[in-house]
């Protein structure tokens, strides 16, 4: 309900707005030329592009306010802008800055907060990206681990404020039994140059810290409070003393004890990109195709503790994007695009940390939330971090109907929709054996004795079946796109899983800004 609610929003407040273009004397600074212009009372004609559109000149940015309720979040309340500038118009629909702030925060402590820079004209020759964000997550989702191999089940987190409406309520749990508390730090910088033409050389430096607890249930439950003496899924308070999937992790040893609370680590990255695109934003035909190799350290874990140098690791990225129109108009606009992406992260050397094998690396840092394998940004539909394995790939293929341009205020505008299908798969999984050996010390040589001992079912956590660790997960949905001069794109994206235990019983709505891809 909050995603529809937050669909709906968006759509009737976007509120495009423009600076004054030369219409009063004013003092401004051409970043390009590094020096400073009077510009004159009278106003030029402004020129248009190839298909009759007026080119965007100066600054021009779009208001988007974040207004949700969830029940478990409560209410969410922030505003996000992005702000282009075209200076004279002359590489239009290309911006010369992009700035993009967003801050929103709930009432329940789940926020986000983040400001980013893209340009390619700061520094002559070279995209500089930059991006500073921090996310406090109350309620993180963890599935754990091999996706598949870790059974999925609704009823122990499914909660309803009418129990006639829960067939399975002596099932149920805790509505937090898949979640854990974290907190994502995340500060980088990343610079891209020519090679040959298309074929560009890349580079970054950042660092991510991850602080990472049991959820905060007094919190959570605020005024509200847990009682012994009536069912748990008669009351809306969540029980203190339940133990969720991530405390059982701990205790089984799937989860060491210089992991469990997070850590702080820096990063080099480097790599090759190869691009043909028309546009970075929508594009309507080319190739984008990179490959990179990112080595992260580790210091100074989170709470104090020591973090292991085991946790040193080197991980490999490739993606290759490819777009194909179908079918230009007699104005000669694309109205119809071919897309689909594939991606291959894999660790190469060194162990990860399990919560950064929830984090998809990418060159440059475009969006909030980079969550892999599930959720908006990887597998639409599917639930967030459902694949979480040292290596995975993963597919998206959808048509871009572009159905209607139109102008408001000087602003261009068009409408999209995007049907897609996904899919990801684990080609490295965990050996679970073997991490319960290495952070039991010994003490437990396979997963189903430790499982066994601490009193809990093997079977109700995890299949038998060692194939169905590598069975696809897959999801298909639609996507609305509502664009305002061919940059800011908001997206509103449905998309629903195949395999009931991606949660097929539910649909799964984001909200975002610009294309997935």
């Amino acid at each position: 309900m909050k995603r529809f609610l937050y669909i709906i929003l968006a759509a009737l407040v976007v509120m495009p707005m423009t600076a004054q273009e030369s219409v009063v004397d004013s003092t401004v600074v051409d970043t390009t030329a590094i020096v400073v212009k009077k510009h004159k009372r009278k106003q030029k004609p402004q020129e248009v592009d190839s298909l009759g559109r007026k080119i965007k000149t100066g600054w021009n940015f779009g208001i988007l306010p974040s207004i949700a309720y969830d029940a478990d979040y409560g209410f969410q309340g922030g505003v996000l802008t992005n702000v282009y500038y075209y200076g004279d118009g002359k590489q239009y629909p290309e911006y010369i800055h992009s700035l993009y702030f967003e801050a929103a925060y709930t009432t329940k402590h789940h926020g986000i907060f983040r400001f980013n820079y893209d340009s390619k004209y700061l520094i002559p020759g070279y995209r500089l990206t930059l991006d500073a964000t921090y996310l406090p997550d109350a309620m993180c989702d963890f599935y754990g681990f091999n996706g598949f191999q870790s059974k999925y089940n609704s009823t122990w987190h499914s909660w309803n404020k009418n129990p006639d409406k829960m067939p399975f309520k002596e099932d149920y749990r805790t509505r937090v039994f898949y979640k854990y508390k974290r907190d994502l730090i995340r500060v980088a910088g990343d610079i891209e140059g020519t090679i040959y033409k298309d074929l560009k050389w890349n580079a970054g430096l950042g660092v991510v810290g991850y602080l990472i607890d049991d959820c905060d249930i007094n919190m959570l439950n605020g005024k509200n409070t847990y009682t012994d003496t009536l069912p748990r899924w008669g009351q809306k308070a969540l029980n203190p003393n339940e133990e969720l999937l991530y405390d059982k992790y701990k205790t089984w040893g799937l989860i060491g004890d210089d992991e469990k609370n997070g850590g702080w680590h820096p990063y080099v990255r480097v790599g090759l990109t190869y691009d043909t695109r028309d546009k970075r934003q929508g594009p309507n035909k080319g190739i984008y195709t990179d490959l990179f190799f990112t080595y992260s350290a580790a210091f100074n874990a989170a709470y104090g503790q020591q973090a292991s140098a085991g946790y040193n690791h080197l991980q490999f990225n490739f993606t290759f994007r490819h777009y194909v129109p179908c079918y230009y108009d007699k104005n000669g606009i694309n109205r119809v695009t071919f897309a689909y992406r594939l991606g291959l992260q894999n660790n190469i050397a060194g162990r990860s940390p399990f919560y950064m094998n929830n984090y998809l690396n990418t060159l440059f840092i475009q969006r909030v939330y980079y969550e892999g394998l599930g959720g908006g940004n990887s597998v639409r539909g599917m639930m967030a971090n459902r694949i979480l394995a040292d290596g995975f790939a993963f597919v998206n293929i959808e048509f871009r109907f572009r159905i209607v341009d139109f102008d408001i205020k000087h602003q261009h505008f068009y409408i999209g929709l995007n049907p897609f299908f996904d899919m990801g798969v684990i080609t490295q999984p965990y050996n679970l054996d073997k991490l319960v050996e290495y952070h039991t010390h010994g003490n437990y040589s396979t997963l189903r004795e430790s499982v066994a001992a601490a009193g809990d079912n093997y079977d109700d956590y995890f299949t038998t079946d060692p194939k169905r660790i590598y069975y696809p997960h897959m999801t298909a949905g639609v996507g609305l796109k509502i664009g305002m001069n061919e940059n800011f794109v908001l997206s509103a994206d449905w998309g629903m899983p195949i395999d009931k235990q991606d949660n097929a019983k539910y649909a799964n709505f984001y909200v975002k800004m610009g294309y997935l891809f």
